[in-house]
């Protein structure tokens, strides 16, 4: 059987101390109790728990930052200084450490000129290949790169999109210049800029623009030349040029260096922009002579649009012996990129547009054609993202790294994903205060057996729902093509929990937060984009109590609310309202330590004196939400507290900083901030990511309870624990990219199980242990 340990037990498995194990003695980040373990290496080991359970704190901010702290302190001084810099973890020992790479879950991000083939690398094989076997041959690599002068697009300057002034946007129609049609706030009546057109002679100032003629309209908006304008000022009189009013807007707001503008100047002319495809290069990026240039009839621009498993081949007909071995090393790297489950991407796609699962699928493809051995790999929910049917392939390579020689450390509550490991450590027993203990150790079949809560949700038999709601009323979205939908027509039903699932790349997320949310934009959206995360954001800034809770106490003691502000007047001036004090000195580690002058509590002595009904306000922000829930009487705090409670985060003090939370609970708490409404349309884009199965309970349970309440639920969702309790559900597919796009199915999760063609139901099956029809 495996083990379960209480606090700081030491380990009695069959992995020995030494060299062969990661060691830790002692291990106190966030709410870890003083955990000592060790983990074999040159193995699999897979994390588990629920969602705020010490996990992370365990494996990434513990054992991943040690490892990066003392890998970059092997380096001179120099480089040290340009590296991050790591704190030394709160732990006693952390021994036999080796050279990590860390693929987590942070956005892969970038700017608007990052794209799959640059992140990859694989777009600099292809330029190579462009330059040197192309006709006709430019010769020269930076000619087919849009991020260089020599190849870019020079009206969109490589970006592949234009900002244009709309003039639907900057001007009122239905006004005349003298009744304030130009809506640039700078352009007001009287202004200077606005006496260039109202005094120009070349306009009729009283004449409502909807009447002008196209000659007149031209003039306005981009004219030039004929006699300068005479403009007054406060204290003199200038001559102008005239120049329409777009082009002058477009010259002095849009080309020029925004720092130079107020940020209230920079939102303003951002209101009057819209971006368009370029009309030069038509979104290829790149200039005339380099999309001149062709292999077999294509540009590299073509090249760069097609999904990556149609250039697989177009590059396995390359067989000129010259380009051949080029042409082999990017196949190469894209077959991995489609072995992931990204076949359907393609190198155009920009960064910033990707999935938190498809990104980090993307960060360990750089890794798959390593030959390095000895390496400590962390994983962070790699199946974050992934349709059952793909989850094998991610298993596959976890596998390939290990079977390396390399130590594998993954953070996961996927039951496939879990059955994968050599070793099991389960972290909890709860969440938050509750958790921060190792409560087993082991192999997955013992883990099975292990009454703990991941042993009990792995033992737990799936049950269909077998009693539907009657949906209330009807949401078409008619003929949606956006990315890869074919002109897909679907009715979401109302007054029901809707999910649209499907396999990575279907077009789930192009139909639901795409499609339905340009329909129906009233809709509540909640997207898995990180929130905002500093040292001083908490649950009661998040929520919006502060401000309310401020008052209070402001009130109940006569004096400033901002006295009872961390961030101000109240806090304690030897750690700023930090509760801690950080030490940075050039060349080395930073040091955290706890504040001694307010013992962490962040506020003057002064202010703790102030009592609302018998606490202070630190009292209460380090109040858990259920303890919160108790103490407000009044019903706006009480409710936000509430909130907490009912999306399973009863167990968050108030004054805990976001930075500490899980994925998962941070997903959760975007969700509470949208509760207690009725009568809406909810649109949840992966709320089980970062969930325990036993989490996963509590979200349906709160879903069932949105929709009980009067609301319409639409969920894009992969886990079979949330489809089988579906009302109904949309099946998109069959296949992803090209492949899919397609309505598969429609009705409840019963009728699934009887149709095929549809991966989700086949899966669904088998979840549920029922035989095919």
């Amino acid at each position: 059987m495996g083990e379960t340990h209480s606090t700081g037990s030491h380990s009695t498995g069959s992995h020995s101390t030494g060299s062969h194990s990661i060691r830790i003695v002692g291990a106190r980040e966030h709410n870890l109790k003083d955990v000592t373990l060790d983990i074999p290496k040159n193995t699999l080991t897979v994390f588990t728990g629920v969602s705020g359970s010490g996990k992370s704190s365990l494996v990434f901010d513990t054992l991943a930052v040690e490892a990066q702290r003392q890998l970059n302190a092997t380096f001179g001084w120099y480089i040290r200084n340009q590296l991050p810099k790591y704190e030394r973890p709160d732990a006693d020992a952390i021994d036999h450490l080796s050279t990590p790479v860390v693929v987590d879950q942070k956005p892969v991000g970038g700017n608007s000129r990052s794209t799959v083939g640059t992140m990859t690398d694989v777009h600099s094989m292809i330029r190579a290949l462009f330059a040197r076997h192309g006709t006709p041959s430019e010769g020269l690599v930076s000619r087919f790169s849009f991020n260089d002068p020599k190849g870019m697009c020079p009206e969109c300057e490589g970006l592949g999109q234009v900002r244009r002034i709309d003039p639907d946007r900057v001007v009122d129609r239905t006004k005349s210049l003298d009744e304030g049609a130009i809506l640039v706030p700078w352009y007001r009546v009287g202004s200077p800029e606005w006496q260039l057109y109202a005094t120009s002679g070349r306009l009729d100032p009283a004449k409502p623009l909807a009447q002008y003629t196209p000659d007149e309209w031209h003039t306005l908006l981009h004219g030039s030349g004929g006699p300068k304008v005479k403009v007054s000022t406060k204290n003199s009189s200038l001559q102008l040029n005239y120049e329409g009013l777009v082009d002058r807007v477009t010259r002095l707001n849009v080309k020029r260096d925004v720092s130079t503008m107020s940020e209230k100047n920079q939102a303003a002319v951002a209101a009057f922009l819209v971006e368009q495809l370029c009309p030069a290069c038509d979104g290829a990026r790149l200039n005339p002579a380099a999309l001149a240039t062709r292999i077999d009839g294509r540009s590299i621009a073509d090249w760069a649009r097609m999904e990556i498993g149609d250039l697989i081949g177009v590059l396995a007909r390359i067989d000129d012996p010259a380009a051949a071995p080029l042409a082999g090393a990017a196949r190469t790297a894209l077959e991995r990129i489609a072995e992931i489950g990204l076949g359907y991407l393609s190198l155009d796609r920009a960064t910033g547009t990707l999935s938190g699962g498809e990104g980090q699928r993307l960060k360990l493809v750089r890794h798959l054609g390593s030959t390095l051995t000895g390496m400590t790999y962390f994983f962070d929910e790699p199946s974050t993202g992934l349709h059952p049917r793909d989850v094998g392939r991610v298993g596959s390579l976890l596998r390939a790294l290990r079977d390396q020689g390399n130590t594998v450390l993954v953070v996961e509550h996927d039951p496939d994903v879990i059955a994968l490991a050599d070793h099991v450590v389960d972290v909890g027993p709860g969440a938050g205060v509750n958790g921060g203990e190792i409560v087993f150790r082991g192999t997955y079949e013992e883990l099975r057996a292990a009454d703990t809560l991941t042993g009990r949700g792995l033992r737990a038999a799936a049950v269909a729902r077998t009693r539907f709601r009657e949906p209330r009323g009807k949401l078409p979205v008619e003929n949606a093509a956006l990315h890869n939908l074919k002109d897909v027509s679907v009715v979401f039903p109302t007054g029901v929990l809707t999910v649209v699932t499907g396999v990575a790349g279907s077009g789930k997320s192009s139909l639901a937060s795409g499609a339905f949310m340009e329909r129906y934009p009233d809709a509540v959206y909640v997207d898995q984009s990180p929130i905002a995360a500093s040292s001083r954001s908490t649950p009661a800034t998040y929520l919006g109590l502060m401000d309310p809770l401020r008052k209070l106490f402001a009130k109940a003691n006569g004096v400033a609310p901002g006295l009872f502000s961390a961030n101000s007047a109240g806090a304690c001036e030897d750690c700023q309202g930090r509760g801690a004090v950080i030490t940075e000195v050039a060349y080395m580690d930073p040091v955290t330590t706890h504040c001694e002058t307010c013992d962490g509590r962040r506020f003057k002595e002064s202010v703790l004196a102030h009592r609302l009904r018998g606490k202070s306000v630190a009292d209460v922000l380090e109040m858990s939400a259920r303890e919160a829930a108790g103490y407000f009487e009044e019903r706006a705090l009480r409710e936000k507290a509430t909130a907490l409670v009912d999306v399973g985060l009863g167990y968050l003090s108030l004054g805990q900083s976001l930075s500490t939370l899980s994925g998962g609970e941070r997903q959760r708490i975007k969700l509470a901030v949208q509760l207690n409404r009725s009568g809406s349309v909810y649109v949840l884009d992966e709320p089980t990511t970062g969930l325990h199965m036993s989490d996963v309970a509590t979200l349906v349970t709160l879903l069932d309870r949105l929709v009980d309440r009067g609301n319409t639920v639409i969920v894009v969702e992969h886990n079979l624990d949330v489809v089988k309790e579906a009302d109904w559900i949309i099946d998109l597919g069959p296949d992803g990219g090209k492949g899919g796009g397609e309505i598969v199915f429609t009705g409840t999760p019963s009728e699934l199980l009887a149709v095929h063609g549809s991966l989700t139901g086949e899966h669904l099956r088998r979840h549920l242990g029922v035989a095919p029809a």
